[in-house]
């Protein structure tokens, strides 16, 4: 167990971590506890103290409840502290922006799953802009949240469209990289489109996005990238959490 990393690696410029999904056996993501628990011991030795977790909340697919996501995370929590890692961990949610996100934003925003100050982590198609992304992000500000839009470097209605990304950004929405992206974990395109909202300097948060213990031997290797020190040298809000 907690055998990721087999040296000890603390390149001391990992930040908050604002998504991951480190719930087991809630979506596409671990699937055990003591997988949770062998990804956060290595993202502890890569330096992070902080990790809010976000399961998949999607109408269609992962029917999450926020009651019962909190319960398995209080137990994590509870599991991190016998193991004796040194990780503050939180719990928010990935929700899809689909019909069931515009009820509850309309009927209980409150019961939404958050991180910081009212941050709201959503996901959209890859392939297709949602026709009502507008209405969205219009009820959730007016609910008092901070729409926040998941690895917009992996949308592909969004490559070298930096108009529209710009106009996202006017209309508040905040926008979170994925760090694995820098290690070509997904595709070139996504790479290099993640390089180029680095370099315009219109990333907000960075996140881990992780899933699996794959993916966060992934994150070292991004690490290591030079537009990940471009990254955290920008003023992400990871730094208030």
């Amino acid at each position: 167990m907690f055998g990721i990393f087999k040296k000890s690696v603390r390149l001391n410029n990992y930040i908050t971590d604002v998504h991951s999904h480190l719930i087991p056996g809630v979506d596409d993501g671990v699937q055990s506890f003591e997988e949770s628990l062998e990804i956060l011991a290595a993202l502890n030795k890569l330096g992070t103290k902080k990790v809010t977790t976000t399961p998949h909340i999607m109408g269609d697919l992962y029917q999450n409840n926020e009651a019962d996501l909190v319960k398995i995370g209080n137990t994590l929590r509870e599991k991190i502290v016998e193991q004796g890692i040194d990780i503050e961990l939180s719990i928010a949610a990935e929700y899809f922006l689909d019909e069931s996100l515009m009820d509850k934003i309309n009927k209980t925003p409150s019961a939404l799953l958050t991180f910081g100050d009212g941050f709201l982590l959503f996901e959209t198609s890859f392939y297709n802009r949602p026709l009502y992304i507008n209405d969205f992000i219009f009820r959730a500000q007016s609910a008092g949240l901070k729409p926040v839009l998941a690895h917009p470097e992996r949308y592909s209605y969004l490559y070298n469209d930096f108009s529209a990304i710009e106009d996202l950004i006017e209309r508040g929405v905040l926008l979170q990289l994925n760090i694995i992206s820098l290690a070509n974990f997904y595709s070139k395109q996504t790479k290099r489109f993640a390089e180029q909202l680095i370099e315009k300097k219109l990333i907000h948060f960075i996140g881990s996005d992780c899933h699996n213990t794959i993916q966060c031997n992934a994150i070292k290797t991004a690490m290591m990238n030079k537009y990940y020190t471009m990254a955290i040298n920008l003023p992400l809000l990871n730094y208030e959490l």
